[in-house]
């Protein structure tokens, strides 16, 4: 991601330094006092060419800042304080400079005394209105990375990116000397972009690292209770956040596809009562860190039994969705750890091949959780999906952060995978003897009809409704969980 990110920066650098050119192919703009935009003018020969530049110029800084992964909150470590308001400024000036790209100058503003004597378009005000946002944006971006970073150089470029912006206001007014005071700002920002790149390059990996685990305040112990969870689960990779209550014969719950530890809340408090209830979320959902893999059969069976309570003692075990492959692979592979299995919803494995392209995306998307564009994107759009989906409030906050939307999307590119692995272990392990219960609140499905047959289970059917078994009935898991 930081290399990516960095090829970004140079490329928004190269794309907006395209005016050089336009020196010797646009002659009709005066080089000493006309705006670098005048030569996108719609009245200039060259004007799309420019035009073109300027946008995806500005494209590919805010896809480069999209790209960056997140810094850790250290505060004993400088460059690792927040720097989130210098990545949004700068994320401000290359959707303001594409903006700038869309909506051209109607004619060279200082360059052609004939140009504003009519009236100008609304695509001529908003260029300007652009160039003045994103000139304040990049500064803005400019000054407060400088001062995260603690670097010398970049309050170098920043503070001669400042003189260069006040001389051009100071051209402007006196009307002498616009042209080049803006084309050395210009210079200096693509400069500055490079700078940045180089900075990221550097970095490269620095910041990798496991982040300490606290007590969340207020949120410790009982039913919801966050133990273990790290100051930002966003960055890094680190142990899975686990939730134990209760005590008595071990219950094991696993959830469904994107859901988290407090979603089974009404469910973990009725077993509390009389059963070790243990919740925990899978890498990237909920407030587990993000894991380097993606998701596999064989990684959630390795999760569950170390989970699991030592032998002798036996483990019931609560899987919901997706989350069925994995407690069957569990079944199939430790017989002799497991007292009962619940299966609540269960996912249909398919025959389907696994695509190769979808492996391949699957190893990049732990990365691209921990990127400002995740994060941006999980703030904008999590809370309001999630209260959709499941009626329900967010209490820490877990559906903002960026780790979330690309967790789930990982375990669904790799769900192929899993079902592939799954049908091989039907085939080459038996299933132990044990109760199974299967909760099943779907329309009558031939997958879904066979797989209580195939694993000797009790079926429980429920009307199909809106929300998950695990919001609305939790009473019905509580007493497949209880019944002998």
């Amino acid at each position: 991601m930081y290399v990516f990110a960095a090829c970004a920066f140079i490329v928004a650098a190269v794309l907006g330094s395209a005016w050089v050119t336009g020196q010797f192919t646009t002659p009709l703009v005066d080089r000493t006092n006309g705006y670098v935009s005048e030569l996108g003018a719609r009245d200039q020969p060259w004007t799309r060419l420019f035009r073109v530049c300027e946008a995806l110029s500005g494209l590919a800084c805010a896809f480069g800042v999209a790209l960056v992964p997140r810094a850790p909150m250290v505060p004993a470590v400088p460059r690792m304080a927040r720097e989130w308001p210098g990545w949004l400024a700068l994320a401000a000036f290359g959707l303001l400079t594409f903006a700038g790209g869309l909506f051209p100058l109607d004619c060279a503003a200082l360059s052609d005394t004939l140009c504003g004597r009519t009236a100008t378009s609304l695509a001529h005000r908003a260029h300007l209105l652009a160039g003045v946002l994103s000139t304040g944006a990049v500064l803005a971006a400019m000054a407060v990375l400088s001062a995260r970073w603690r670097s010398w150089a970049s309050w170098l470029f920043t503070l001669l990116t400042l003189a260069a912006t006040a001389l051009t206001g100071a051209g402007l007014a006196a009307g002498h000397g616009v042209g080049l005071a803006h084309r050395a700002q210009l210079t200096l920002i693509a400069v500055w972009l490079v700078y940045v790149a180089m900075r990221l390059l550097v970095v490269d990996g620095d910041e990798e690292e496991q982040v300490p685990l606290r007590v969340a305040p207020g949120r410790a112990g009982g039913v919801g209770g966050a133990r273990g969870q790290a100051p930002d689960p966003t960055i890094g990779y680190g142990r899975p956040h686990v939730v134990e209550e209760g005590t008595g014969p071990t219950v094991l719950i696993t959830t469904g596809p994107g859901a988290a530890w407090f979603h089974w809340d009404a469910v973990a408090v009725a077993l509390a009562a009389g059963h070790r209830v243990i919740r925990f979320d899978r890498p990237g959902l909920g407030l587990s860190p993000r894991s380097p893999a993606p998701p596999s059969l064989y990684a959630e069976v390795a999760r569950l039994a170390a989970l699991s309570p030592d032998h002798p003692e036996q483990v019931i075990v609560v899987a919901h969705g997706v989350a069925c492959w994995h407690a069957e692979a569990f079944a199939r592979l430790h017989p002799l750890c497991l007292a009962k299995l619940v299966l609540v919803e269960p996912a249909c494995p398919g025959g389907r091949r696994p695509l190769p392209a979808a492996r391949s995306a699957g190893r990049w998307l732990p990365a691209l959780g921990g990127t400002w564009g995740a994060a941006a994107l999980a703030r904008l759009t999590g809370p309001a999906a999630h209260r959709l989906l499941t009626g329900l409030p967010d209490p820490s906050g877990v559906y903002r952060m960026g780790k979330v939307p690309a967790a789930v999307a990982g375990e669904w590119l790799a769900r192929r995978d899993m079902a592939a692995d799954l049908l091989r272990l039907r085939a080459d392990k038996p299933f132990p003897p044990v109760p199974v219960t299967v909760i099943d609140a779907y329309e009558r499905d031939g997958c879904r009809e066979r797989l209580p047959g195939d694993l000797g289970a009790a079926l429980v059917r429920l009307p199909a409704a809106g929300r998950p078994v695990p919001l609305r009935d939790p009473d019905v898991i509580v007493e497949a969980v209880a019944a002998r």
